[in-house]
């Protein structure tokens, strides 16, 4: 998938996205999204809590770059290698999240980046090194990596979920 090469490019594909995830989940029952098995042993739910947080991770950074610090990404107490590490933490910190605390998090968290997003620079979006944490990458590639990607990726897995569980109901 090509990136955005502008800032309504990239305002265009998060929205485009997040239509397409949450045409996914209107497809589930709240049981459902409780269920495990939608990403190895994760539910719906916790797919949701993981774009959260990664959303919420991004401002953080973002926020923090505003002020001239340099925040350690992807986290203070991992780095890239060890993602799958850091996902297992995210997971462990929302898992007990009930799902309408879950929803309204994924609802606000989606709503806070687009409202940030709309008083970010072309300049801030595509400069390499416009703040210190982001380095030779760019800003953009951050938000979409953690809005519009993640939003494909959550969708595929809640898609798939969604044509097993209707396969298994009408298999037994």
């Amino acid at each position: 998938m090509p990136r955005p090469q502008s800032k309504q490019e990239l305002i265009d594909i998060i929205h485009k996205e997040r239509t397409k995830l949450d045409r996914a989940l209107e497809a589930l029952s709240e049981q459902q999204k409780c269920q495990g098995g939608a990403c190895g042993d994760w539910s719906v739910k916790d797919i949701l809590a993981h774009l959260v947080d990664w959303e919420r991770r991004c401002l953080r950074w973002y926020r923090a770059g505003l002020r001239g610090e340099a925040p350690k990404t992807p986290d203070a107490n991992f780095n890239w290698r060890e993602l799958p590490a850091l996902n297992h933490m995210i997971y462990e910190t929302y898992r007990d999240w009930p799902l309408a605390d879950v929803e309204q998090a994924y609802q606000m968290s989606f709503e806070e980046t687009l409202r940030v997003l709309d008083h970010i620079t072309e300049d801030e979006l595509f400069t390499p090194n416009a703040y210190p944490w982001t380095g030779n990458s760019l800003l953009r590639d951050y938000l979409n990596s953690s809005t519009a990607s993640h939003y494909r990726w959550a969708s595929k897995l809640i898609r798939k979920f969604a044509k097993d569980q209707k396969s298994f109901v009408q298999n037994h």
